[in-house]
This record gives C-alpha cells, sequence and structure tokens, in this order.
C-alpha cells in the first residue's frame, strides 16, 4: 500500500531530471564549498582574528536562517501563482546570489573592522538570495510527491547535479582563483535557469496532490506534525556532524596534516565518491526502505571517520582513503533525508500546497548546523589554544579531536534518533 498522496510512477526520465537537477549545479557553490573556503580564506588570506570571524558568521548565518520559513511561504505563494511567476522569481534571486558572491572575494583595504563588516553584508546578501532560489527549487520537486524510488530518484538527481557544483566550487578557486570562479558560478545559473524553464513543457505535474487535501490542512503549521518535528531533529543531529569538519577542514589540512596542496585532491575523492553512490542508496531504498538506508549511510560514516583523530603530519594517504569511505556515505545524507521529508509533506496532506513552508524550516536547521559549527567550534579551538599555522601540539591535538571526534558523536545521536523514530511512526515504513 502506497503512502496518502503517492500512485506509482514511471522511472523518472532522465531529460526530466536533468532539467529539474541542474539548478542545484550552481547553487551548491554557496553551500558546503563557501563555508570550507570562506572562514580559511578571512583568517589566512585577510588576517582576520578567529574570535571576531566565528562571531560574524555565527550572527550572519543566523540572520539568514530566521528568515527561511518566511521564504518558504513566498515560494508556496509563487507556486501557487504558476510556475512562470516562480522561474521569474528565481531568476532574480540567482542574479543577486552571483553578485553576493562575487562581492565575498574582495574585501576593502583597511583593518580587521572593515573587512568584517563587508563579510557581514555581503555574505548575508549572498546566502539570503541562495536561500530564496534554493528552497523555491526543492518545493518545485517535492509537489511531485510519488513513491519511495520516484522520490529517492528526484532529490538524487538534484543532489547529484549538487555534488557536481561542489566538486567545481571546492577546486576552482584553487586552480583559477575566485573570481574566475564567480564567472563560472554566473553560467552554470543561467544553464540551471534555462533548464528549470523548460521543465514545465516537459512534466508540469507528474502525478495527482495528496489524497483528501483540504484549505484547512494547508493552513496547519509544520510543527504540527510530529513526524516532521523528529525528522527535523534527526536532520539537524546528522548535519551537526557534517558542518564540523566542513568548517574545520582546511586548518585541519594545513595544520594537521600539513597538505594543504592535497586539500583540492582530499575533496575531490571526497565529493566524487559521493556522487558515485548515489546510484547504490537509491537501490538500497528499494531494498530496505528510505531510514533503514540512512540509517546504514550514517554507521558507514562513523566507521569511516573515526580514525581521523590519530592522523598525522604523515597519514595524508590514509585520509585520502578516509575521503572515499566517507563520501560514499554522504551519498545517503544527500539523497534519503530530502526524500523522507517529501513523505512526510504528502502524508500530512499538504502536498502540492505547503511544501515551501516545511522546506522553510528544513533549510533553516541546516543554516542553524552551519552557524553553529562556525560560531562555536572555532572560539573554542581558540580558547583551547589552537590558532590558524600553530605547530603547538596541544593545540593540533584539539584541533584533531574537534574534527574528527565530535561529528561520529553527532552522527551516533543521529541514528538513535532516527531508529527511534522509526519505531514511534510505523507510516515511516510507508513513506
Amino acid at each position: 500500500m502506497l503512502p496518502p498522496g503517492s500512485r506509482p510512477l514511471k522511472p523518472l526520465h532522465w531529460r526530466t531530471g536533468l532539467s529539474y537537477g541542474s539548478l542545484g549545479l550552481p547553487l551548491s557553490f554557496v553551500s558546503l564549498p563557501l563555508y570550507v573556503n570562506l572562514p580559511h580564506y578571512y583568517a589566512a588570506v585577510a588576517g582576520v582574528p578567529l574570535a571576531g570571524l566565528g562571531a560574524v558568521l555565527l550572527a550572519t548565518r543566523a540572520v539568514d536562517a530566521v528568515l527561511d520559513p518566511a521564504l518558504g511561504r513566498l515560494a508556496d505563494r509563487l507556486l501557487h501563482r504558476g510556475l512562470g511567476q516562480a522561474w521569474l522569481a528565481a531568476l532574480l534571486g540567482s542574479m543577486i546570489m552571483g553578485l553576493g558572491f562575487a562581492a565575498l572575494w574582495h574585501p576593502p583595504e583597511g583593518g580587521p573592522q572593515e573587512m568584517l563588516i563587508w563579510l557581514a553584508l555581503s555574505l548575508l546578501v549572498c546566502t539570503l538570495a541562495y536561500s530564496a532560489v534554493s528552497i523555491l527549487h526543492q518545493a518545485w520537486g517535492t509537489r511531485w510527491g510519488g513513491d519511495p524510488n520516484w522520490r529517492a530518484s528526484v532529490t538524487a538527481w538534484r543532489e547529484g547535479a549538487t555534488l557536481l557544483g561542489v566538486l567545481l566550487a571546492s577546486v576552482l578557486p584553487t586552480w583559477l582563483g575566485f573570481d574566475a570562479t564567480s564567472v563560472v558560478l554566473f553560467l552554470a545559473l543561467a544553464i540551471g535557469l534555462f533548464g528549470l524553464h523548460r521543465l514545465p513543457l516537459a512534466t508540469a505535474h507528474p502525478m495527482d496532490y495528496a489524497l483528501g487535501h483540504s484549505s484547512s490542512a494547508s493552513s496547519t503549521s509544520p510543527w504540527a506534525d510530529a513526524s516532521f518535528r523528529r525528522l527535523l531533529f534527526v536532520f539537524m543531529l546528522n548535519g551537526v556532524a557534517a558542518a564540523i569538519p566542513a568548517t574545520l577542514l582546511p586548518f585541519f589540512v594545513a595544520d594537521r596534516l600539513q597538505a594543504p596542496e592535497m586539500q583540492p585532491l582530499f575533496l575531490l575523492c571526497y565529493f566524487g565518491a559521493a556522487a558515485a553512490g548515489l546510484p547504490l542508496w537509491v537501490r538500497a531504498v528499494s531494498r530496505w526502505g528510505l531510514a533503514p538506508s540512512w540509517r546504514a549511510g550514517m554507521l558507514t560514516s562513523v566507521v569511516a571517520f573515526s580514525l581521523t583523530p590519530w592522523l598525522d603530519a604523515s597519514d595524508g594517504d590514509a585520509f585520502l582513503v578516509i575521503c572515499l569511505a566517507s563520501g560514499l556515505a554522504l551519498g545517503a545524507d544527500l539523497a534519503l533525508p530530502g526524500a523522507l521529508l517529501t513523505g512526510v509533506i504528502h502524508e500530512s496532506g499538504q502536498g502540492g500546497s505547503g511544501e515551501g513552508r516545511y522546506l522553510g524550516w528544513w533549510t533553516c536547521a541546516a543554516k542553524l548546523n552551519l552557524a553553529l559549527a562556525a560560531g562555536l567550534c572555532l572560539p573554542l579551538l581558540s580558547a583551547l589554544g589552537y590558532q590558524s599555522g600553530t605547530s603547538d601540539p596541544s593545540g593540533l591535538q584539539a584541533l584533531a579531536w574537534a574534527y574528527g571526534g565530535l561529528p561520529c558523536l553527532f552522527k551516533l545521536l543521529a541514528w538513535a534518533g532516527l531508529w527511534r523514530a522509526e519505531h514511534l511512526h510505523s507510516s515511516w515504513r510507508l513513506i
């Protein structure tokens, strides 16, 4: 038996998946790669103190995050008015996002205070525009609903394009510089928007919306949905586990492993393995289901990452293997939570009208994860004696445990939370 709002669908055609997912590539430039490169750029290149940098990143990302629910409601209104208006809004938001991204890498000459003000303003412009377009893009695909395999395929196309964008955005600054990276971003945005514009011609609404949907259901807050609350809690725990190493990676590679020249290779292996693993996790869904497959991915990540606190300057090759294994597990984190969320939305009867409100809180949680990682880990490391470029053994040990130990702890907590949520909500075996 399929959940409410779902019906068996033919396999997602690759043209439809590519048209929908392609916008994920440029949007990814303002997700993980930005949070990996930005703190290190302003700390090591611009010379901004870690404590001040962490405070600014925490404040700006928190402001950005709390506005996401409002952006989700805006996405619902735009999609309700028609796909044409939604596409024009995505075009405007993409232009603003690209300009804000380019401005980030050109701080004014002056002291740390001027640079921090520039960082705060340009980061807010960039990330707010990114949030608006990203929520709209996710809601566009979430409205389709469908059975678990269909939903996993839709999410996999979007996240596969996102991974390709992460790879490009991770290596382009090292190879070509940030100005060239900004140019590539604008070109990729144009291609992604073209694909999204063609999507309604290929398939406007491939499924009937949730059965039994009513106006009263559409006005219900996502927080009234117990399934959503539990899923969001698991998503946040798992997100913190990913955000901590994403923020600390440049420091760990440069100071603990003493191999900054290998960072592009580490990132290529990590995200490349994630892209290669996406089809495997989609197949796992057809055999085990969404929640059990995601839990398997969490345990794979813990096993792969548990050795990192003991790595030293001579262990670059070992870290490369860890990047491959943990990258493979990342595919589950990318493809499966969004598919579970789509099922929760349609099970609640809000498919076709309320996706944006759910996704607004969902992306808010993701932003808070990154904000906590940067705003708390960096000052904590500073208090424990670590400074960028240090060779102090105690500071480097604190960095190693923050980078490798804390993520494993949060992953295990997320695994336990997902296991409990699955047993409390028997309907999750269907969605």
